[in-house]
């Protein structure tokens, strides 16, 4: 994703558009709306991807109703607009080269937001297809001296869930049989209007919008708070949450069952480990032979001279356990394309902190995206500097800055750059304002 727009969505009023980098940080004060930015391009992914309608409760969010979630100034009812908007632009490498612009409107239905209008646009098609009480109607754009004018006619749809979503990606109408067979309703276009449209189409394999996206890999969100250590766990299939509850039957189950991957993923964290002052080694330990046996994740710390006493996750610091989440799935082999983070500094000493950065400047530099909410100085000013060292070959237009700026009951997204020495380019005044404040005091000013 390069760059997501927003209106009418909670504390955003305005229409305005944010940049997207493999890593973008978000920065501001409570209460402005950052949680709702990640909620949103999950929710996004959901309705241009998976073609689902999605669920704005699901954790880590909870954005309660429609009536909740679309932007109200508290001053009267006939205030409230009627939908909210957000839209995404995806370019290379994902769409060979050129951008597609996926954009929704989302109305109240039953309580619940849903995606009432859709549209898909790229270098020369437009696909728009609108949801009202009757069922759907499909209206298809080409670019005619470079004018966007109508083709042929629309094409009305009735579908039998609440929840299942039309594949606008995958028309045209090579592929209108199969939604017919999949339980759709249509009014099937001729056979003529099916090569015209196919060949307008320039159809290629399956999708006509040649979007190169796992659509299995879901943006994965990470919630503020992960889970509490245990004494013993006991085993489980390992499940990914938002939480983290399952990271340690995932570690046992790698330790059992796959001594290579095991041996590859213990490498990298305690090499992350070293690096932020956490831990030197971790370990797996069994109460028995069988797969179904309880364990425990026992954690050391080394000295100058010796290695320390090998203790239980439990009876460390709690910044350990806080971290082991994040670092694991940032870590681990399959990880997704997305990663939408909330505050991973918690509990962490600010060497952690600034060793989270580097994390994410690795990450990022292999092709993925990480959405990154955070409240702590060490970590940007670390990606500051690896940027500007080449630490991690993350360029200076890899990184996004986003500043969520309280303006009256609104609120404003500045979309702050770097430049190759690290510097904070195009900052508003009031960004780190209350840093510089601080530092004036301190020196008696």
């Amino acid at each position: 994703m390069d760059s997501i727009t927003l209106k009418n969505y909670r504390c955003f009023r305005e229409e305005q558009t944010a940049r997207l980098a493999p890593l973008t940080l978000l920065v501001g004060e409570n209460s402005t709306g950052k949680t709702s930015f990640l909620a949103i391009l999950r929710a996004l992914w959901d309705v241009a991807f998976a073609d689902r309608v999605p669920d704005f409760r699901e954790e880590p969010y909870d954005l309660g109703s429609f009536e909740d979630i679309v932007h109200n100034r508290g001053v009267s009812h006939a205030d409230t607009p009627d939908s909210f908007e957000a839209s995404i632009v995806i370019s290379a490498p994902y769409s060979e080269g050129y951008a597609v612009d996926f954009h929704a409107t989302f109305k109240s239905y039953g309580s619940a937001p849903f995606p009432a209008k859709r549209r898909l646009r790229g270098k020369e098609i437009w696909v728009e297809e609108n949801v009202n009480e009757k069922g759907t109607t499909l209206s298809i754009f080409s670019i005619q001296q470079n004018q966007w004018e109508a083709v042929d006619r629309e094409y009305d749809f009735l579908y039998d869930s609440d929840y299942r979503l039309i594949p606008i990606g995958e028309i045209p109408w090579s592929v209108v049989q199969e939604l017919q067979n999949a339980g759709y309703e249509s009014r099937l276009p001729s056979g003529e209007d099916i090569r015209k449209l196919d060949k307008l189409f320039a159809f290629r394999g399956k999708h006509w919008f040649p979007i190169k996206w796992n659509t299995e890999s879901r943006p994965f969100a990470i919630a503020p708070v992960r889970s509490r250590p245990r004494r013993t766990y006991d085993p489980i299939r390992p499940a990914r949450d938002a939480e983290g509850e399952y990271i340690p039957a995932y570690l046992a189950n790698l330790y059992r069952g796959n001594s290579d991957e095991w041996q590859k993923l213990k490498k990298s964290l305690e090499d992350f480990g070293r690096k932020s002052g956490l831990f030197d080694d971790i370990s797996v330990m069994s109460f028995g032979k069988t797969s179904g046996a309880p364990f425990q994740i026992r954690i050391r710390k080394w000295g100058k001279r010796r290695k320390g006493v090998d203790r239980n996750l439990i009876d460390v610091g709690y910044g350990v356990s806080q971290a082991l989440p994040i670092v694991t799935d940032l870590l681990r082999s399959d990880v997704p394309q997305m990663f939408l983070l909330q505050q991973p500094e918690v509990h962490l000493h600010p060497s952690a902190q600034a060793a989270l950065g580097s994390l994410f400047c690795a990450v990022a530099s292999q092709r993925k995206q990480l959405i990154v909410e955070t409240h702590s100085d060490y970590i940007i000013d670390r990606v500051r500097m690896d940027v500007r060292d080449n630490t991690a070959g993350l360029k200076p237009d890899d990184v996004s800055i986003l500043y969520f700026e309280r303006d009256d009951l609104d609120v404003k997204i500045h979309s702050i750059r770097l430049d190759e020495m690290g510097n904070v380019l195009d900052a508003p005044p009031g960004y780190r304002q209350f840093f510089t404040d601080e530092m004036m005091r301190s020196v008696g000013f």
